[in-house]
This record gives structure tokens, sequence and C-alpha cells, in this order.
């Protein structure tokens, strides 16, 4: 699933507001990360992560390898942190976040 620009702008809005929940380290994208990743997706369909000096990876790549690992949607990389969605099976529809179409 592409997102479009409107849709990108609607999340990028939302993940303003959260916390950064992943962190990433010089260990790079491990098994642990992966699952927390998705853990995290299927639950809360956007989550924010960082990469730490002393990671080998850029933002970039964290972010594209994550999403890739996850199945999910990189939806903005900004200096050290990255923001991903996923929609969400687990909740029901009216939980869910609406994109705009």
């Amino acid at each position: 699933m592409d997102l479009t620009s409107k849709q990108r702008a609607q999340l990028r809005s939302m993940a303003t507001d959260i916390d950064t929940i992943l962190l990433v380290g010089k260990d790079g994208i491990g098994p642990n990360l992966i699952t927390q990743a998705n853990d995290a997706l299927e639950a809360r369909e956007l989550i924010k992560g960082k990469v730490l000096d002393n990671s080998m990876l850029s933002p970039r790549e964290c972010a594209e390898a994550l999403a890739k690992e996850a199945r999910a949607e990189v939806v903005q990389v900004i200096g050290s942190k990255f923001v991903l969605y996923r929609e969400t099976h687990s909740k029901p529809k009216d939980k869910r976040i609406r994109l705009v179409k």
C-alpha cells in the first residue's frame, strides 16, 4: 500500500504528539527490534523511532530496513527520527486511523 502525499501529511501531523518508542543503537536492526516494531505497529498503527549516535546506519536506512521487515510504510524521516505506519487488523474499524482519500 503506497501512501499519497495527503495521507503522509495527515500521519505526520498525528505523529507530532506521539512518543518515541523504538531506539536503534549500535546493534542495528535485530530480531528483537523487529518484534518490538511489529507489536507496536499492531497496537498503535503509527510509531516513532530514533537512531542513536552510536548506530552504524543512517536514519533513512534504518527506517527503510525496518519498514521492509515489519511490512510498514515510512511516513517521514527527519533528523535522527523516523515515523512508520501500518494498518492494524486487531482493532475494530472505528478504532483504527482513518486515512484521507
